[in-house]
């Protein structure tokens, strides 16, 4: 039986397992996300936590249970109409290293990677600009994108992934590879998004409490394909909730709304 969505969520998962040669990736996940909230999905190397959110992107179907995302339920909607809605940053997501930063953020607005004989007019090569200067990196433009650093790729690719102004967006570690500087800078542009009542609905995948920009308001844990805990972040993110996600005694502490763990 098909269950009741609220207008309000922008994610609904209902018990979804995804097998791939007869193993679970995640497994009877359930997961609501609505329109204000910004989630962290926190856990070790192979938790599910990319599958989790490869589901909510719609790029996954589940094996069983169901999923419904910004109100269409996956299997029975138009997945590329559905896409338009969405931003995603993956490192999965690959893009043509001979374009133009600039170029690669404005190929969101037609859904595709690599200009063709699509056209853009002002008004979004403005857009493009502003979300490349909104992010740091507003003076590589004209840069080829396979000539930027690993933060500045990371950063274009979080611009391409509001190009559209989408009522979704999901990160997939974002801050992954990046030195100290860069990290940090991250998240405070994260933490600016997050802050902002225009933002669209977030959710962040990452390894480490460290990097949870402050302003997100709710976390799940998992492992091993399974949820441990999930809910406020503050209720959620504890030294008990973590020593069962990543299988050790930890500490937590937090300095500034900035998240610490250590090994007890």
């Amino acid at each position: 039986m098909d269950w009741y969505v609220s207008d309000d969520l922008v994610i609904a998962v209902d018990q979804a397992t995804v097998t791939r040669n007869r193993t679970d990736l995640i497994r009877s996940v359930s997961w609501q996300v609505e329109l204000d909230e910004r989630w962290v999905v926190l856990g070790p190397n192979g938790a599910g936590k990319t599958t989790l959110l490869n589901l909510a992107g719609a790029r996954m179907y589940p094996s069983r249970g169901s999923v419904t995302v910004l109100g269409e339920k996956l299997g029975r909607t138009n997945i590329a109409e559905l896409k338009t809605r969405l931003g995603f940053s993956s490192n999965g997501l690959v893009l043509p290293p001979d374009e133009t930063a600039r170029d690669i953020v404005l190929t969101a607005s037609w859904a595709v990677v690599g200009r063709f004989t699509e056209r853009y007019d002002r008004v979004d090569e403005a857009r493009a600009n502003a979300l490349l200067e909104q992010f740091g990196v507003g003076a590589l433009g004209d840069r080829l994108y396979g000539t930027l650093s690993e933060g500045e790729r990371k950063r274009v690719q979080i611009a391409r992934s509001l190009m559209t102004d989408p009522e979704l967006l999901l990160l997939d570690e974002p801050t992954a590879g990046l030195d100290l500087g860069a990290r940090e800078d991250l998240v405070r542009r994260l933490t600016g998004l997050a802050a902002d009542p225009d933002s669209p609905a977030i959710v962040l995948v990452t390894h480490h409490v460290e990097e949870i920009p402050p302003g997100f308001t709710h976390a799940m844990l998992m492992r091993d394909g399974g949820v441990v805990a999930q809910g406020l972040l503050r209720d959620t993110i504890t030294a008990d909730n973590l020593s069962k996600t990543f299988g050790l005694p930890l500490r937590l502490s937090t300095i500034d709304d900035r998240y610490h763990a250590q090994a007890a």
